[in-house]
Order: structure tokens, then C-alpha cells, then sequence
């Protein structure tokens, strides 16, 4: 099996606790060709869609140990059609480019793809949680989306809560989170006036969420593959910083799923499914869904560590079984169509 890997460039990769590189490692150590590149480096020549790759060499003893890997790994370019892979991951960091998404749709037919084309377009935002919510359920925080500061303003005064959640519509890794309080009213216009109004004239919209209790003491990163959980982990904020992302200086902890949990995975699971995001991180507060994570979900070596366990594996494992599924349906499409011809 060969297998593209659409992701940051490989000199970004922080081969301790990169997710990524956990996934690439299992793939070679299984012995599957291994190629990553960057969008940047995607290309049409003769009318089909290539990429400059960087080819990982095949190892005649592929260390267990990550960072030796990644020291050990030998690249080398190569201009490659897509269509000639078995499987394109999708590990780009957000924000999606859709430029790029376009040069793929050539390909979706040909190759599987993990997330899918259309699951990315529909979920690389953070108002894809939005859809899991309704009259009817409670499994969101009570959401306001708009560039319109007035409003914005009007939401933050009504509320029956102290504080709230601000945060930019295509922010990740917890940058541009802050916490706001109705007793420093006084800075609330500018602040929306940083984040929702370009140097250039143009506007952006934000994210206003009420504030969960219990938010302080961090968040649960959940990994679910083909709708199930996989993996949990307890992301507990620094000293000198709320936000409890790993990449803001927060630390992780082991996690049992409660209830509310399981059952929070149980009801958007087919829904996941249904829209090709196979390979997903949510993060729950208080039992409550606050973001969806589509394009480059981490925290396997991290939970790795914490449970002593392999989570690509079961990865890994997946996308075998879909490009098996994939193989069988075309041959047997093609002893259908040849029965039809020789009738």
C-alpha cells in the first residue's frame, strides 16, 4: 500500500509529540510506501494532478523510538500523481485551504481519502458543532456566531453568565480563545474591534459561547475512529494560561469517559460517518461538545504515553481495511462487467 501523507512540512515536526509522525512511523514499520508533502507543493502536469513528495526511503530496521526515526528517515523528491496512491491522509493544520481541496477532487474517486473531501469543506470550522445541536439536545454550549459587534455586545450583556467564551471562527490550537467578563465591559468594544475588523475594511466573524463551568480545570480530547472512541485524555490548563491546549502550555492526564461522555460519542458518531470524517478529535467540557477537529486531530503520543498503548494501530488498521473494501468492489465490478461482455 502506498500512502500520501498532506501535511505540514517535515521539518515542522516535533518528533517527540507529533501525531503525524506516529501515523507515518506505523506505516513504515508495517512496510507500506510512504510519501508526505505540503499543499504548497501540489501540482497539475499534462492535465493530472502530482505533487512534489518527499519519499520516505524503505528501512531495513525501523526504530521504535519516534525521534530516532525521524533522525533516520532519508527523503528524497519526487513529482508523483495522486491518483497512483493508495490513500491521501489528510494532515494539513488549519485553516483549510480550499485551493487545495480543489486540486484534490480530481483524485476522490480514485483514491481514498482520509477525511473526506466534503466532510473537510463542511467541518474544517468551528461552526460544524452547531449542527449537532437543536431544541431538542443539549450537547453544545449556547453559541452565538456574528461580525456584527453590536449584537455581539448586546449577547455579552444579557447574559445570565459572568463570563463568556470569545474566539475567532478559524482559530485552532487554542489560539485567540480569551475568556471575557461583564465586570471589563469597558474593553469589550475594543476587543471585538481587534477581532472582528481587518486593517484591510473586511470582517470577520467570531465565536461567543457561555462559559461551562468547571472550563478552568481544562477540557476532554477525545480521538474517535469511524464514529467510536479510540482514546481520551484529560488536558489540564497552566498555571498562567486557561486555555488547556497542549500547544498553550497545558498538560495531560489519564481520563476515564463518563457517561455523559459515551453517550455524547454515541449520538455524533453516525453523523461523523455519514460525512466521511473517519478520523476525528472532539473537546468536551462538562460533558458538553465545544469544538470538532477535522483536518489534523492530535494527541496519540500523548495518550500513548499516558496509557502505554499504540492508537495508530487502530488507525492504521482502518485505512487497510477501507482500501481492501475499496480493491474488493472494483474487482468485482470488473468480473460483473466481463461476465456481462462475454454473455
Amino acid at each position: 500500500m502506498n500512502i500520501c501523507f498532506l501535511m505540514y512540512p517535515w521539518e515542522e515536526i516535533d518528533p517527540e509529540n507529533d501525531t503525524s509522525l506516529a501515523l507515518i512511523h506505523e506505516c513504515v514499520k508495517r512496510g507500506h510506501g510512504v510519501a508526505t508533502c505540503s499543499p504548497a507543493n501540489l501540482t497539475i502536469r499534462n492535465s493530472v494532478t502530482n505533487a512534489f513528495c518527499n519519499v520516505i526511503g524503505r528501512m531495513a530496521k525501523v526504530s521504535s523510538n519516534l525521534k530516532t526515526f525521524y533522525k533516520q528517515a532519508q527523503l528524497r523528491e519526487e513529482m508523483l500523481p495522486l491518483a497512483g496512491f493508495d490513500v491521501i491522509f489528510m494532515r494539513a493544520n488549519p485553516p483549510l485551504d480550499p485551493l487545495m481541496l480543489n486540486f484534490l477532487d480530481s483524485v476522490k474517486d480514485d483514491v481514498f481519502i482520509m477525511n473526506s473531501l466534503q466532510g473537510l469543506r463542511e467541518a474544517n470550522n468551528k461552526l460544524y458543532t452547531a449542527a449537532f445541536g437543536d431544541s431538542h439536545s443539549n450537547i453544545i454550549p449556547v453559541t452565538h456566531v456574528s461580525k456584527n459587534k453590536n449584537y455581539l455586545v448586546r449577547q455579552i450583556k444579557e447574559s445570565p453568565a459572568d463570563k463568556m467564551i470569545l474566539k475567532p471562527l478559524n482559530g485552532f490550537g487554542g489560539s485567540g480563545v480569551i475568556l471575557i467578563e461583564k465586570s471589563a465591559m469597558n474593553n469589550i468594544k475594543s476587543l471585538l474591534d481587534f477581532y472582528v475588523t481587518n486593517s484591510d475594511g473586511t470582517s470577520n466573524y467570531v465565536i461567543l459561547q457561555e462559559y461551562i463551568e468547571g472550563a478552568d480545570q481544562g477540557d476532554v480530547r477525545i480521538l474517535l475512529l469511524n464514529g467510536e472512541p479510540i482514546g481520551a485524555m484529560k488536558r489540564v490548563p497552566g498555571s498562567d494560561d486557561h486555555r488547556s491546549n497542549v500547544s498553550a502550555g497545558g498538560s495531560v492526564a489519564k481520563h476515564s469517559m463518563t457517561k455523559q461522555e459515551k453517550a455524547l460519542c454515541k449520538q455524533i458518531g453516525p453523523k461523523l460517518v455519514k460525512d466521511g470524517l473517519y478520523f476525528v478529535g472532539i473537546d468536551v467540557i462538562g460533558g458538553k461538545l465545544v469544538e470538532v477537529n477535522v483536518m489534523s486531530p492530535g494527541g496519540i503520543t500523548y495518550m500513548n504515553k499516558v496509557y502505554k498503548t499504540k492508537i495508530q494501530a487502530k488507525v492504521i488498521d482502518f485505512v487497510e481495511s477501507k482500501v481492501l473494501d475499496k480493491l474488493e468492489a472494483f474487482n468485482r465490478r470488473s468480473r460483473l462487467r466481463n461476465e456481462v461482455e462475454n454473455a
